[in-house]
């Protein structure tokens, strides 16, 4: 569990993000929803540790995220920036070799488990026909594809993930969230993830966390999405709700969001 308090981080004198109180649960599919500037980059960057507030405490299981140390912290939890690093001169197959960075180091001796891992891990996102390629040269979805590989490499129980199916095609974005939900199902990896397509949330999450103008809008189970009035207030534009056309597992799943401008 995440546990966020008296959160305030300020840029160029403007608050950017303001929370008092917010606990996320680590064993669920948390989607991170809200309009462009809401802050939701700024919190998945404080709940990877890649920042830290201006004030306020943020810790995992009770443990302040401070105190880690960085190949602790990368053994908890495994980030995926809606920028992707540079892979300058990597192939996918030591792309995704380097998620198993944190449990061996740079100088340790590699075994046919590692191996295993990340075979495995390039088959689940259906990268291994570009193994020896440069990641540099796939197209923007395979890349991003290479990167989530790389994630799964890395075996932390937390994924982070901000916008990870902004390059994918739709095939690849249900492939995407149907592995990561995968993951959370039988798993029980964590997934903590922005998303910008409504109805991927509504299909894919059993937990919401929205953001408006940098503090929470509302956030729970993900029936808390069963609500017109909440979703065009969360995104300024009439929303509508329909029934899916095919059955589905969870009662959020069963809607489709239509927006009536």
């Amino acid at each position: 569990m995440y546990q966020l308090s008296n959160i305030q981080v300020v840029r160029g004198g403007r608050p950017i993000l303001s929370i008092d109180s917010l606990s996320i649960p680590t064993n669920e599919l948390t989607v991170v929803l809200g309009h462009n500037g809401s802050g939701k980059s700024t919190l998945v960057n404080l709940l990877s540790g890649q920042m830290a507030p201006d004030s306020g405490s943020v810790a995992l299981n009770k443990t302040p995220l401070a105190s880690f140390k960085t190949k602790a912290l990368a053994k908890q939890i495994a980030y995926l920036p809606q920028k992707l690093p540079a892979s300058a001169g990597l192939t996918v197959e030591e792309l995704v070799r380097l998620g198993r960075f944190p449990w061996r180091g740079a100088l340790g001796r590699w075994n046919a488990e590692d191996k295993q891992i990340i075979s495995d891990a390039m088959l689940r996102t259906g990268v291994t026909p570009f193994a020896k390629s440069l990641a540099d040269d796939l197209s923007g979805g395979e890349r991003q594809r290479a990167w989530v590989s790389m994630l799964l490499a890395q075996q932390s129980p937390i994924l982070i993930l901000d916008e990870p199916t902004s390059a994918l095609d739709v095939h690849h974005q249900f492939q995407l969230m149907g592995l990561l939900s995968e993951l959370n199902r039988t798993e029980n990896v964590g997934i903590i993830v922005i998303l910008h397509d409504l109805n991927l949330a509504l299909r894919y999450a059993t937990h919401i966390v929205a953001l408006k103008q940098g503090q929470i809008a509302f956030e729970g189970s993900a029936e808390i999405l069963l609500n017109e009035e909440r979703l065009s207030a969360l995104y300024q534009s009439p929303i509508k709700l329909i029934d899916h056309p095919t059955p589905a597992d969870t009662v959020a799943s069963q809607k489709v969001a239509v927006v009536c401008a």
